[in-house]
């Protein structure tokens, strides 16, 4: 349990050190490419046994997670940029919600290619992460957009989703304790490489200008991106919770946390249906966290 609840934290402070981004005016690609090494260096230096040869190029390349590194990495770039187009053209609301809902396809991952348990109680919970998701994420109850972006919102479901299912994939057959860091270094410097073309690219065309703050922000948002994705792969790996269990814990805790740091960070106002998905959030954790209890307690399945 302790591994989801540092999984939260850590995501929410990402989320937090985001709304730093807008208030300083960060470059968010340069920033975030420089996430990504920095994540990728701190995830070699916490590998007990990395040494230059283990980290090779050759050996990277026939490792048996590269496969999933690559997918992971490649929609790590892509869902940020995406994420970021549907913040300027759709709005954060819509573009959370979409980000957020993806969580769905793992659920359905879990439950039912790794068979893992299904029962009303927890099914029910799931249902209302959805709802709390939706509300928490809405403005009075409402969520509206032009059609024109609605393969925005499909892109970001669809990649975010992908992203999280093959890391579960990666953690049922590749990882283990002494190659879960230097699968990390991996993930993160496949994103920095593919970052790095987006980069080249607007850089010729003249849209970038770097600058040092970028690489100072970006250096802050690896820390807690390097410990996310340790904390998150340890709480799949624990045996406590099952995925379909994990994924929407995570989510409705970073929800949760999100809305009352941004009440207190940032003088937030949220409306009632705002409230009501952080209370759905709530139960929904409750209901999912301690379904087989509640199963036992009630003797229904």
């Amino acid at each position: 349990m302790i591994d989801i609840i540092l999984t939260i934290i850590t995501f929410s402070s990402m989320l937090i050190i985001f709304k730093y981004f807008e208030l300083f005016k960060i470059n968010n690609l340069q920033a975030i490419i420089v996430n990504y090494i920095t994540a990728g260096f701190l995830a070699l230096f916490a590998d007990k046994n990395f040494s230059i040869s283990n980290f090779s190029i050759g050996n990277v390349i026939h490792s048996e997670f590269i496969f999933q590194a690559l997918i992971i990495g490649v929609l790590f770039i892509i869902t940020f940029n995406l994420v970021a187009f549907g913040t300027q053209k759709i709005g954060i609301s819509i573009t959370t919600v979409s980000n957020k809902m993806s969580m769905i396809i793992p659920v359905i991952v879990g439950l039912f290619i790794f068979n893992e348990d299904k029962n009303l109680i927890k099914l029910s919970g799931v249902i209302l992460a959805i709802l709390a998701i939706y509300f928490s994420c809405s403005k009075n109850g409402k969520l509206s957009f032009e059609k024109k972006y609605l393969f925005i919102i499909i892109l970001i479901f669809i990649g975010q989703g992908i992203a999280d299912s093959t890391l579960k994939w990666a953690q049922e057959i590749s990882l283990n304790e002494t190659n879960n860091n230097t699968f990390f270094a991996t993930t993160f410097f496949i994103a920095a490489l593919f970052g790095g073309v987006f980069l080249t690219y607007q850089i010729f065309k003249g849209q970038h200008t770097f600058r040092t703050k970028n690489i100072i922000w970006g250096i802050i948002l690896g820390i807690p991106n390097y410990f996310t994705l340790f904390f998150f792969v340890e709480a799949l790996s624990s045996g406590i919770f099952e995925s379909s269990q994990v994924f929407p814990i995570v989510n409705m805790g970073v929800i949760v946390l999100t809305a009352t740091s941004g009440i207190l960070l940032f003088k937030e106002h949220l409306s009632k249906s705002n409230w009501l998905g952080i209370a759905l959030a709530v139960i929904a954790i409750s209901l999912i966290t301690f379904a087989k209890e509640l199963l036992q307690l009630f003797n229904v399945g």
